[in-house]
């Protein structure tokens, strides 16, 4: 009974608004001293031990990473690129659009880092060749939702961190369903682009094919170097991350000489505030976690939902139901840090690899980031088009339906997730 006013004191915060590192860490606090079973002491070493990874390591470089090419234009070699691959496609620039974002997901893996750097120049491109601003936001925010999938994926890091997975497979085991996203998505924009009349943005070139493609092509060697150093076994995932942003530096300051000093301070003065972000968010959510382990609740919650049925896919459809409803309501990296320790052990029960739990997992959370009330990529976009938020969700909206497909064919076809991995590592 205890554990349900843990939950109630979690929401009641989250709802008047409160940060939810703050939540998380507030409502374990005020029920831990109730409680006054748990010296502070221990509760001090499950911060420091909820952060104390490794792998986490990769959180502050990928995100430095992303915002080092954000800063150093190569964001807008990667769109012109795009541009002449595809515009040429009726509705041509939604599907820049999406193939922009697949490319820039081999290199960031942050869906808000995509939305926040080719987010503001697809937009402004899409308005300024006549397309509706609702239709703009809304495959911009579905197409950043790849960025987690495809590797590298910082979600992937932090899943992989809480359930002892291997990070590598995990980023190998996104590939499929992030071209399966990006796949969807684009017959969705051919779909609306006969329904709503779109035009061919321009015509398609080799010539302009080929001066797009040379311009961006060491900017396209990022994601050769961070998945092909992997895959090689040259570096682990974490040192990945730092040859990302050595890459990026080398290509913003020698290369393209668009990175100065006040643009590297402003990049690193960013990546610190959003790194204490995520790293006081995983820290204040292992607290959580750590009451609800200490507190049987897996083994309850496991209990209950087998009471239900033991049918592996009503199982696991009940599971996809769990987390879209999390995702709605919490940011992801909390969402997955309180979740795994919970939902994993009904997974391995029915005989789910947990590096296929892990992308159902965040393709499910992905999902949360373009619904209300969180909605964080939403958010992002609101400022960017200057839209109501309410107009950025009607028209996300048509978007989410390509997404919920993939997702439960993701869901019951392993072998889409597991293919990889298997060939490459097993």
């Amino acid at each position: 009974m205890d554990i349900i006013w843990l939950f109630v004191m979690l929401l009641g915060l989250l709802m008047f608004g409160v940060p939810v590192a703050v939540a998380l860490a507030g409502s374990s606090l005020i029920f831990i001293f109730f409680n006054g079973a748990t010296p502070p002491m221990v509760v001090a070493h499950r911060v420091i031990n909820g952060v104390d990874s490794f792998p986490l390591l990769a959180v502050p470089f990928f995100i430095l990473a992303g915002n080092l090419m954000n800063t150093a234009g190569i964001t807008e070699r990667i769109f012109n690129f795009a541009l002449a691959l595809v515009g040429w496609m009726r509705g041509g620039l939604g599907h820049v659009n999406v193939g922009a974002s697949v490319i820039f997901a081999g290199m960031s893996g942050a869906a808000v880092a995509d939305a926040g750097g080719l987010g503001a120049i697809e937009i402004k491109a899409m308005r300024d060749a006549g397309y509706d601003p609702e239709f703009a936001v809304g495959i911009t925010a579905a197409s950043s939702t790849i960025g987690p999938i495809i590797p590298p994926s910082l979600p992937m890091v932090i899943y992989g961190v809480v359930a002892g997975a291997s990070i590598g497979q995990l980023f190998v085991a996104g590939f499929v369903p992030g071209l399966l996203m990006a796949l969807s998505l684009m017959v969705m924009i051919a779909v609306m682009a006969r329904t709503r009349g779109f035009k061919r943005d321009q015509p398609f070139y080799w010539s302009v094919l080929f001066v797009t493609f040379r311009r961006a092509f060491l900017s396209l060697m990022t994601p050769v170097i961070i998945v092909g150093g992997i895959l090689t076994g040259a570096f682990t995932p974490t040192e990945a991350a730092v040859a990302a942003c050595a890459w990026a530096l080398f290509l913003g300051i020698v290369v393209y000489r668009t990175l100065n000093i006040r643009r590297f301070l402003r990049v690193s003065f960013d990546t610190i505030e959003t790194t204490a972000v995520v790293l006081l968010v995983v820290g204040a959510a292992s607290i959580f976690a750590w009451i609800l382990t200490s507190n049987r609740v897996p083994e309850q919650f496991a209990a209950g939902i087998l009471s239900i049925t033991d049918r592996p896919w009503l199982l696991l459809l009940l599971i996809n139901l769990i987390l879209l409803v999390v995702g709605c309501f919490m940011e992801t990296v909390a969402a997955i840090t309180i979740m795994v320790p919970v939902l994993l052990p009904i997974a391995t029960m029915i005989g789910i690899d947990p590096v296929h739990f892990g992308v159902i997992m965040v393709l499910n959370l992905m999902l949360g980031l373009l619904t209300p009330p969180i909605g964080m990529v939403l958010y992002v976009l609101a400022r960017v088009a200057k839209l109501p938020f309410e107009r950025c969700v009607v028209g996300t909206a048509p978007f989410l339906i390509p997404l919920t497909v993939v997702l439960l064919l993701v869901t019951f076809v392993p072998a889409l997730t597991m293919w990889l991995p298997t060939l490459i590592y097993r």
